[in-house]
């Protein structure tokens, strides 16, 4: 059946009508015809204005298709950045011109043509003043073109254009009613001639209603049930074509409108699938800032790299470092370039590349590790076209490519401008590497390089500090007679480093010994300057021969002095590196122990500065810790310094340590002095196999922090080496004093020493006879040299002093200075002794 438009249908139903009513009513053919005619003539003025609205409803319609067009282009542009969807923006752009001069064309009224231009001008202004400049931000990636502001000012606009285009097709609708009114009150005059055709009417009635069912019902039922199984999300369906064009256009927006849903679901995927890949690549690199460089060691931090990067990104990682970086030292560019292979990694063990040796050493590396190392990347998506690879170790690239490994990203490790070795990326797997994959190389390369830069600078830090350590801290501990001594020192296995523990042994006048043991709170190179200048201070004021608690106060206010900027007597106030160094031991903190051990009386005597007491190894095998007063730490001031003295049998071991020794986190302090003396009980063959007992028992684990060890046992002078008189203050004395020397020595066997030690204990006693306070005491003591120690309750100290040409004195001391290996004074509680040492003949 053939279909015609809604129009042409009635028109011909009413003219069949008409020629079957005239047949049958001839007697009316004269009213009937008239009545026919203005019929007619009316529907046929009602055709021509129904078409004229129309093609009006039909511009304008289309012409607000093309605003759609333009909004819905855009607007994925904006969002996607994507060109394609420019296309339907473009054409609707470029047909916009003559479909305006339609639309003003098909008005069909005055009103409809005012309406028609103000249309055609929001139009004009909308693609002119907003669309193109918003395309044109957004190619320039203008933030401001997906702003709120613009977005609200495109759908104002849209809104806008929509609102008039709705007023000028419901004007044109309105019209076409008011004439399709006016033709039915037409119709209502011909009922009788209607009446008339009734059978006729009938049959296109019936003709209609089978039209419409097939034109229209029967193709708007497709086009519902398609659009239930569009929003159930099947977007492959498709609506048929009609011949009907109201009808057409129906089914071709609607597939239009559902292909165009697809690409959308197609792109939205593409999208996502994006989204996911870039996601896990966040999570790579947020894993590797995580899981590499979790300690300082060079080689550990190589070895994380290898294994963050297996199996997400590469199936294989190999990690070469330059010989320089791998001992701590800063690589210096076109000096010693080899690389050694320090760390792989992959999903199976038996590649070709995994050996930490193969390849071997590069002495001078090849051009593709020179390109690396010059800050270059380099990506080979198939070493199978990669000559230059191959050329340099074909053997070895044989193998690899045997094993079915063929792609690789070569990326330099760079970190502060320096570039400490390459990190090779190699996949087996089917997609090879791409461009997409060299910028998270590099990001995961530079990560690991600040990383392994670290470990690098921490290494060179702690060897620098370590040596430090070791040249500050005693080489070998001296010769002396009074203790038999060991010891040890373990710097801290952590990141903190190389801290400020320290021991020494310092030989005093008598035969007597210092033993000293100290902490700088703190780590690294400025724990250990402090140390060693804490030492060499102590070591300086031990000369001088002080008792324990005043050396402590001495050294408690020199650094007291210099933190707070004062001059020091005898010192430089106004040295600023001095000062720094002292205000950096006053704000770290320091401990000191300083214990003096006299041979000859078996007396020890000993002061803490916030040290740890001592423990003591009686020769019975019984062990007890100190008990005494513990002193304030050095720097604090204001407090008091307390002496403690111990009565130590010969061979007693006195055991002096760090507080990293016997504390712990995981471990209270009593505890770890508990186990020392545990372990101090243990029968050993050696001091030396002591303290290994004593540091494997007590440090199983890493050590937290520096440990110093120094055990001591004691030694007791014979009593026959040791020969004590009073000498009256009496100038007469002196001569006794000499004999009583001489036959000591005869003694002793010592007859050669005798015409020095003579004239050396003439002048001591002379002067103290003269310018000390009895009682005086001359001691003479044999020990690995022959000393003489004369002693008066006079504090007064002689100075050496070079006498002039006719002085009468003062070349006493001078002539002592000269005749023996060396000479001092020291103070005591009751006054000074002035001691001289003179080396024994060989026997």
């Amino acid at each position: 059946m053939r279909t015609r438009p809604w129009g042409g249908s009635r028109r011909l139903g009413l003219t069949s009508t008409s020629v079957l009513a005239s047949g049958f009513l001839a007697v009316l053919i004269g009213i009937a015809f008239a009545v026919l005619l203005q019929v007619i003539g009316d529907s046929r003025g009602f055709t021509a204005d129904a078409r004229a609205s129309r093609e009006a409803i039909t511009d304008a319609s289309t012409l607000e298709q093309h605003l759609i067009d333009l909004e819905t282009g855009q607007r994925g542009f904006v969002i996607t950045r994507d060109e394609a969807f420019l296309q339907p923006w473009q054409a609707a752009r470029d047909s916009y011109p003559a479909e305006a001069r339609r639309l003003l064309a098909s008005a069909t009224s005055p009103e409809q043509r005012r309406l028609a231009g103000q249309i055609n001008r929001d139009f004009d202004s909308f693609l002119t003043d907003y669309s193109v400049p918003l395309v044109e931000a957004v190619r320039r990636d203008d933030p401001s073109a997906s702003s709120p502001a613009a977005t609200a000012e495109g759908k104002r606009r849209v809104d806008a254009l929509r609102d008039r285009f709705t007023t000028y097709i419901t004007n044109e609708r309105a019209k076409l009613q008011e004439r399709q009114d006016a033709t039915d009150a037409s119709a209502q005059r011909a009922v009788v001639v209607a009446c008339a055709g009734l059978a006729g009417l009938t049959a296109l009635i019936v003709t209609l209603t089978v039209f419409q069912h097939r034109a229209i019902v029967r193709p708007l039922r497709r086009a519902a049930s398609a659009a239930g199984r569009l929003a159930k999300g099947d977007l492959e369906v498709r609506v048929p074509s009609s011949r009907v064009a109201e009808v057409a256009a129906l089914a071709a927006s609607f597939n239009t409108m559902a292909a165009s849903l697809q690409d959308s679901r197609a792109r939205t995927e593409e999208a996502r699938e994006r989204l996911e890949f870039l996601y896990e690549r966040l999570e790579l690199l947020y894993g590797a800032s995580v899981s590499v460089g979790t300690g300082l060691d060079v080689e550990q931090t190589a070895r994380e790299l290898a294994r963050v990067a297996v199996p997400r990104f590469a199936d294989f990682t190999t990690v070469d470092l330059l010989e320089p970086v791998l001992r701590g030292e800063e690589p210096t560019a076109g000096v010693d370039t080899r690389l050694r292979r320090v760390a792989a990694d992959g999903v199976r063990d038996d590649a070709p590349l995994l050996g930490l040796a193969d390849p071997p050493d590069l002495i001078s590396p090849p051009p593709e590790s020179r390109a690396a190392l010059s800050g270059r990347v380099r990506l080979d998506t198939d070493l199978r076209e990669s000559t230059e690879w191959a050329s340099e170790h074909p053997e070895a690239a044989s193998r690899v490519l045997a094993y079915g490994i063929h792609s690789r990203i070569r990326t330099p490790l760079q970190a502060r401008g320096v570039t400490v070795g390459t990190v090779d990326f190699w996949r087996s797997r089917p997609d090879p590497f791409g461009p997409d994959d060299v910028a998270f190389a590099e990001e995961l390369a530079a990560k690991a390089a600040v990383a392994i830069d670290n470990a690098r600078r921490y290494t060179r830090e702690r060897s620098t500090a370590l040596a430090l350590q070791r040249h500050l801290l005693p080489r070998r501990l001296p010769y002396q007679t009074a203790v038999e001594v060991a010891s040890r020192y373990l710097p801290a296995k952590t990141r903190t480093g190389v801290g400020g523990d320290w021991y020494d042994v310092i030989p005093l006048s008598g035969s007597r010994v210092a033993l000293v043991v100290g902490d700088v709170v703190g780590h690294g190179l400025q724990a250990s300057a402090a140390m060693g200048r804490l030492r060499t201070a102590v070591r300086t004021l031990a000369d001088v021969d002080l008792p324990p608690d005043e050396l402590l106060t001495h050294l408690d206010d020199l650094i007291l002095h210099l933190s707070e900027g004062e001059p020091v007597p005898g010192g430089h106030g106004d040295d600023e590196g001095v000062d720094d160094f002292w205000f950096s031991a006053a704000d770290l903190g320091a401990t000191c122990l300083y214990a003096v051990y006299d041979p000859i009386s078996r007396r020890c005597t000993l002061a803490t500065a916030g040290h740890p007491m001592p423990a003591v190894l009686a020769p019975d095998g019984t062990v007890h810790v100190v008990s005494g007063h513990v002193g304030p730490p050095l720097g604090i001031g204001g407090l008091p310094f307390e002496v403690t003295d111990l009565e130590l049998d010969s061979g007693s071991v006195l055991a002096l340590y760090t507080d990293g020794l016997v504390e712990a986190r995981h471990r209270d302090i009593d505890v770890g002095l508990a186990e020392l003396c545990l372990a101090l009980a243990r029968p050993a063959d050696s001091l030396e196999e002591a303290c290994d007992t004593v540091i494997g028992s007590l440090l199983t684990d890493r050590a937290a922090d520096d440990v110093a060890l120094l055990l001591a046992r004691t030694r007791a002078l014979p009593a026959g080496h040791v020969a004590t008189w009073q000498v009256p203050a009496e100038p007469v004395q002196v001569e006794r004093a000499r004999k009583l020397v001489v036959e000591q020595l005869d003694a002793w066997g010592l007859t050669e020493a005798t015409f020095v030690i003579e004239l050396v204990v003439s002048e001591l006693v002379t002067n103290a006879i003269r310018y000390g306070q009895p009682p005086i005491q001359l001691r003479l003591i044999r020990d690995h040299t022959l000393i003489c120690e004369v002693s008066d309750t006079s504090s007064t100290a002689p100075h050496l002093r070079r006498a002039r040409a006719f002085d009468e004195g003062g070349r006493g001391l001078l002539l002592v200075a000269q005749l023996t290996q060396s000479w001092g004074t020291r103070q005591t509680t009751t006054g000074k002794t002035i001691w001289c040492e003179q080396a024994l003949p060989p026997l």
